[in-house]
This record gives structure tokens, sequence and C-alpha cells, in this order.
């Protein structure tokens, strides 16, 4: 199973996941595609994608958002930061593919090949 946190307003999140969609198809996998507008990720959720991201949290976030300088996150702690994402999804970056439990964000969409072939 393939998981996808997609924007299919954003075209590098488009780009992304016909990406993985072609992985998906050839590897006969099953293919989550969560529209994090839509259907906004819980804090737990969010900190098990942090997790598996291996990543600093603050590279989960939009900085060019107009909440993110609302919210004055700039020195905002990990948990600051995924609790203004669960409260204003746009500021999660997109999009973010999640495969074997390891998770990456695809800018530029070509990351998700290490992903998916790692």
């Amino acid at each position: 199973m393939i998981t996808i946190y997609h924007n299919p307003r954003c075209s590098k999140s488009r780009d992304a996941l016909t990406l993985v969609q072609q992985f998906a198809d050839t590897n006969h996998l099953s293919l989550d595609i969560v529209d994090y507008q839509k259907t906004p990720l819980t804090l737990e959720q969010l900190s098990t994608l942090a997790q598996q991201l291996d990543a600093p949290v603050r590279e989960m976030v939009r900085n060019n958002e107009e909440e993110y300088t609302e919210l004055d996150l700039d020195k905002a702690n990990d948990t600051a930061l995924l609790e203004a994402i669960a409260r204003h999804p746009k500021l999660l970056q997109r999009a973010i593919v999640v495969y074997r439990h390891r998770a990456v964000i695809a800018r530029p969409p070509e990351r998700v090949h290490d992903l998916l072939q790692g």
C-alpha cells in the first residue's frame, strides 16, 4: 500500500501522484490518495508522519503561507508546528508519499523514486 497526501490544485503534487500511480500500477499495489485539505490529518497522524519522514518537523511546513506568518511559526517548536498544521491543513507540504513505513516530501516530485525503489 502506498499513501499520498495530495493537493490536487498543486502541479508538483499532481506530478508526484502520476509517478506514484505508475509505480503502484506496475507493481500491483493499492494506492490511497488523501486530499488533506478535504480530510485534514489529526495531530496523531501528523506525529506519525513526522516520524516516517525522518526529517525535522519544520520541513513539513509550508512557510510561504499567510497562516505561517499570522501564527508566528518562525520560532515555534515541533508540537506547535504540528498543531498548526492540524488546524490549518494548507500549511502541510505537498505532496507527501508514504511507503513501507517511510515517507518523503515529493518536492521535487522525482524524490518519490528514492522512496519507492529503496
